[in-house]
């Protein structure tokens, strides 16, 4: 185990040989970090903080501690969880969970760039990059393989659907749902055909998904006339998924068509 003398770390924290541990980085009793880690300066894991293998912490990140909500108490337990292979840089700050023996997750391969914020209870999938300052609320759920740009925020208890692409300076109240480009003030401008290709979705894939996208936003009809619709044909798994996405969510709804957007040509 490779530690700064200046570091300070609570003797029941669980730290694996091979992590390094860099100068004035604070870590405290309850956390647990696996195998080939490494913490940089002036990092703090502050309570329930469980950190997978081969991860990269930051100058200056905060990981574990207390959300910003006027609801919480500080004796509740709950915690970060964090898989493997992330990259956290600097001054990125991820929030625990509000709810008693809840937790906020991160899965494997992502990178959060500098000064990333994710709130309690924000689930974060697979191989997602959140660019620099990005905000995301309490309760914000990512898939997999989304791409968000710089400034972004998003409101509390929104979900951004696998694969989609989020321009920076952007901000979202309402579901942005799978394979899309949202952009601006929840809204989406298409689909993000270079991300379905670049994913290894095939032609008839990519198709079948340029006609969900249409039936729901280029028909005329409403989300739900669009739903009842569908049902009425078969789809791929990936359509299929682009119209469960859609159904389950909640009273906010899912972004709408860029202005302007709805005469475009759908172009490969």
């Amino acid at each position: 185990m490779n530690i700064h003398p200046t570091a300070i770390i609570h003797p029941g924290a669980q730290i694996a040989e091979s992590v390094q541990i860099g100068p004035y980085v604070c870590i405290e009793s309850a956390a647990f970090i696996d195998e080939g880690c490494v913490i940089q300066a002036h990092a703090v894991l502050s309570g329930d903080v469980r950190i997978g293998k081969n991860n990269r912490i930051g100058y200056g990140a905060i990981i574990g501690g207390w959300p910003q909500d006027l609801s919480f108490k500080p004796e509740r337990k709950s915690a970060v969880v964090i898989g493997d292979n992330n990259t956290i840089r600097e001054y990125c700050t991820i929030h625990r969970a509000t709810a008693d023996g809840g937790e906020t997750r991160i899965g494997n391969d992502n990178f959060l760039m500098a000064g990333a914020h994710l709130a309690h209870e924000v689930r974060v999938g697979n191989n997602v990059i959140i660019a620099n300052n990005a905000l995301l609320g309490g309760h914000v759920e990512v898939q997999d393989r989304v791409f968000i740009g710089g400034g972004s925020a998003f409101h509390q208890h929104i979900r951004v659907g696998r694969l989609a692409i989020v321009q920076g300076n952007s901000a979202f109240s309402k579901d942005i749902p799978p394979f899309m480009l949202a952009a601006e003030r929840n809204t989406v401008a298409g689909l993000n055909v270079i991300g379905l290709r670049r994913a290894g979705f095939n032609s008839e894939q990519r198709q079948e998904i340029k006609d969900a996208f249409k039936l729901l936003y280029k028909s005329g009809l409403n989300v739900a006339q669009a739903l009842d619709r569908a049902r009425e044909r078969e789809w791929s798994s990936e359509a299929r998924d682009y119209f469960d996405f859609v159904a389950a969510a909640k009273k906010r709804g899912i972004c709408d068509l860029l202005e302007g957007a709805r005469g475009k040509p759908d172009d490969e």
